[in-house]
């Protein structure tokens, strides 16, 4: 049941990446395009996306634990760390310079262009690369 339920969530999330147009590094780009031709329909998209989260993870986190699980997977560490900041800049330079970041990758794998296979090759080979060079954990 609960590989069901992940993999209905991930095609809701797909068709919702799809539907708001993330997918399209066009878009993304001229969003993240501030001095330029600022495009700013996908803070709509955040903005939903926030809001929806702020209304509805109070509410789901009440029940005390998931429906098709044990415990609640929330993260335990608060402080930011070197790793963190590092991490978090090189997202955010990966996503400015090509208009994608994971989720919409994968999504748009599924067309199976020859750029986002080299750049989910890239990714899936940063994550393992990562994994391999910081194997400690935090």
């Amino acid at each position: 049941m609960t590989t069901l339920v992940a993999f209905a969530a991930g095609l809701l999330f797909a068709l919702g990446l799809g539907l708001a147009g993330m997918t399209d590094p066009d878009n993304v780009l001229a969003f993240l395009d501030l001095a330029g031709a600022w495009d700013p329909a996908l803070m709509l998209v955040l903005a939903g996306a926030c809001g929806l989260y702020m209304l509805g993870a109070p509410l789901v986190l009440r029940r005390g634990r998931p429906r098709w699980a044990a415990r609640f997977a929330l993260p335990t560490r608060r402080d930011i760390d070197g790793r963190l900041l590092v991490g978090a800049a090189l997202f955010g330079v990966g996503w400015g310079l090509v208009g994608l970041c994971p989720g919409p990758a994968l999504v748009d794998l599924a067309g199976l262009g020859g750029d986002i296979v080299l750049f989910v090759a890239a990714m899936l080979a940063g994550m393992f690369l990562f994994t391999r060079v910081f194997a400690t954990s935090p």
